[in-house]
């Protein structure tokens, strides 16, 4: 990433904060973060593993939840060493061209998961409302398209953020509110003019993640206007049920970030650790309990990884002479 305008800022580096208040506390606070980057590792990474392995599980709904796996992964890996090292060494400071890196990536797999997540909700309604079409509509080429439009959608929204950031001063101060980077949270701190950088920034927010959340909604409106033609109640509740792991995945991502949005909006003036603890909420709990409750939800996922890791290894064939 290219370096900030240095030679009229104040600072050189930025100062990453962790917990408010309770700095104190940091190294105990660290072991539940430890356990979740733990968990998130090796819970993506065995759902990773056992469906690239495994060719009963190369079908549409799971290929997109190897995708969601490796955005989980990503956003994982941006966050949660900034913060361990804030935690147990009070290492705050970063460069601005590694704040500027880290806040691209982080975003970047941000809105990954978010489109993934769409298109998972577009798996569902096929499924449901079109059956007999699922497998000639979700092809391995339709899934590919998804796929690189996913990518090229994030990359021309997101590239350009750190440029426009590039043509900026910093003189007010250098304390970030949160323990990585984040757009918002780094404009606040310049002396220039941040007019073009916020409307761009809101810009990308709409049209990425406020624009799936409203196409998530959509898709599960005409789920439910095909569940409830079905006759039997047996029959929509296994409908249904199909949507349940899906679903989880759409709470745990979008509700800390409107959460939050309401509350920096309308909300009372809450103690400033409430705000980044639901800020970290939205960004370490989806990876953390994505891979639990696809596993949990999922039977044909429970078999596979108790295969996984209980199967023997193979017994060497036994060799004949022929005499």
């Amino acid at each position: 990433m290219l370096p900030v305008n240095g030679t009229n800022s104040a600072f050189s580096t930025f100062l990453v904060t962790g917990l408010p208040g309770l700095e104190s506390v940091h190294i105990w606070i660290s072991i539940p973060f430890c356990a979740m980057f733990l968990i998130t590792l090796t819970g993506n990474v065995s759902i990773m593993t056992i469906i690239w392995q495994e060719e009963t599980l190369h079908v549409p709904m799971y290929t997109f939840l190897a995708m969601l796996a490796f955005s989980d992964l990503g956003l994982s890996f941006f966050t949660f060493p900034t913060m361990l090292r804030i935690f147990w060494m009070d290492a705050r400071e970063l460069t601005f061209s590694a704040c500027f890196t880290q806040m691209f990536f982080i975003h970047t797999f941000q809105d990954f998961e978010s489109a993934i997540i769409l298109a998972m909700a577009f798996d569902r309604y096929v499924a449901i409302s079109h059956p007999l079409h699922y497998s000639s509509t979700l092809t391995n080429s339709v899934i590919a398209k998804i796929g690189l439009a996913i990518v090229v959608r994030t990359l021309s929204v997101q590239v350009p953020l750190p440029l426009l950031l590039r043509r900026l001063c910093f003189c007010h101060s250098n304390i970030l509110s949160h323990s990585y980077c984040l757009h918002p949270d780094i404009i606040k701190l310049s002396c220039s003019d941040t007019r073009i950088n916020s409307i761009f920034g809101l810009f990308v927010v709409l049209s990425t993640m406020g624009l799936d959340f409203l196409l998530i909604l959509l898709s599960y409106v005409l789920i439910l206007n095909t569940v409830l033609r079905i006759a039997s109640h047996s029959g929509r509740l296994k409908a249904l049920n199909t949507c349940i792991s899906h679903l989880c995945a759409v709470i745990l991502f979008f509700t800390p970030m409107i959460c939050l949005s309401m509350l920096h909006r309308f909300g009372p003036r809450l103690p400033s650790h409430i705000y980044v603890t639901m800020a970290n909420m939205h960004f370490l709990i989806p990876p953390v309990m994505n891979p639990i409750v696809y596993v949990v939800k999922t039977k044909q996922m429970q078999d596979k990884i108790l295969k996984f890791f209980t199967k023997k290894p193979s017994e060497k064939p036994k060799v004949t002479f022929i005499t």
